[in-house]
């Protein structure tokens, strides 16, 4: 019995297109592939995880990751996330996996302890363990055990469709809120917010770039 991590990847260079008003694109996709490294890193850091698994359409994304210890799939065809994630997770049930977390790859914050904490709360399943983000709307991290118990619902509202689904399942729901896996980065005060406490990536963005100041209208 094995638990995996599945990483859902847009295309580096197409990925935080939002972030376009405060970031070039070439600024984007290196922060896109800093972002990727450093979850990738953290995820195959803990034991506990058998398997780092990728999935995307980039195969510069795809190369990255088997650079950092992750098997990958591709994504075929017009990008659809909760298709792809589920393709992803019959791939990881035919190694007997007994769950799965689903994590994206924008959260600049996350720590190997925060994976410990969600995989504490993962036991005696059946449970599902959803880590909303700071507005109580997406779906930051998604434990599933077993695999294969509910469907995705990934997108915006994820995260009440999350909860519906886990107790239609009959499953324990576990809500799991940590500032770390909270905030993602898809707006520019996402990226302000996280910039003082970031070592590596946006700090080094912060020098080449004027990040302007928001204020309250």
């Amino acid at each position: 019995m094995t638990l995996w991590a599945i990483v859902p990847v847009k295309p580096l260079r197409r990925g935080k297109s939002r972030l376009a008003n405060v970031l070039t694109q070439d600024e984007r996709t290196d922060l896109n592939r800093r972002l990727l490294v450093h979850t990738l890193d953290t995820l195959t850091a803990i034991p506990e995880l058998d398997q780092v698994l990728v999935i995307s359409r980039d195969q510069s994304a795809l190369s990255l990751a088997r650079e950092h210890g992750a098997r990958t799939v591709q994504e075929n065809g017009a990008p659809k996330l909760n298709l792809a994630l589920a393709r992803a997770t019959v791939v990881a049930q035919q190694y007997a996996t007994r769950g799965v977390l689903i994590l994206p790859a924008d959260l600049p914050l996350i720590t190997p302890e925060d994976i410990y904490a969600m995989l504490e709360r993962a036991k005696n399943p059946p449970v599902v363990v959803v880590v909303p983000d700071r507005h109580r709307q997406g779906t930051n991290a998604l434990l599933v055990c077993p695999a294969g118990l509910l469907d995705y619902e990934f997108g915006p509202g994820s995260f009440s469709r999350h909860c519906e689904r886990a107790r239609a399942a009959g499953a324990r729901l576990e809500i799991f809120e940590l500032p770390s896996l909270a905030l993602d980065m898809d707006l520019p005060e996402d990226l302000q917010m996280v910039s003082e406490t970031l070592e590596g990536y946006v700090r080094d963005l912060e020098s080449e770039i004027d990040i302007p100041e928001l204020v309250d209208e």
